[in-house]
């Protein structure tokens, strides 16, 4: 395998968790009755959007075709997110899973950015989401003890 083709797999797979997240975040502000966690979700998902886009234009630069949909995965933890809201209608319920998801994410970005020879635009990219993505854990944390 090409090395820009290895690149380019390794990207599309965080390109993925990026639309699931953005799709999980759309989901939570339909299951959510406080505007300020309503608010928060649409701001995750716009940032997840983001940070698809800046994936997706690195894969280009690399000669590969972007994935352009999440993964099988990723819609049966949605489903199972809404399924959950639909017998709990908790929010905190939402926020624990939406802190599952955001781990797993963290856990992608992890795994990548100890990849040797990572060309520096892709390695500071991937801190940079990394860093966001581990924010909105905090936050969301912060926020779970708040409903709890």
């Amino acid at each position: 395998m090409k090395y820009t083709e290895e690149i380019s797999n390794k990207l599309n797979e965080l390109l993925e968790k990026n639309y699931d997240a953005e799709k999980g975040y759309i989901d939570a502000t339909k299951n959510v009755e406080s505007n300020n966690l309503k608010m928060f979700f649409k701001r995750r998902a716009t940032e997840r959007s983001e940070f698809a886009k800046e994936l997706r234009t690195e894969i280009l630069q690399y000669g590969e075709i972007p994935t352009d949909s999440g993964s099988f995965k990723g819609a049966l933890h949605r489903n199972w997110m809404n399924l959950k809201s639909t017998f709990t209608s908790n929010e905190e319920a939402i926020l624990e899973e939406a802190i599952r998801g955001e781990e797993a994410s963290l856990e992608e970005y992890n795994n990548l950015i100890t990849e040797k020879n990572l060309p520096p635009t892709i390695d500071g990219l991937i801190a940079k989401h990394r860093t966001a993505i581990q924010s909105a854990i905090n936050t969301e944390k912060a926020k779970l003890e708040l409903v709890s």
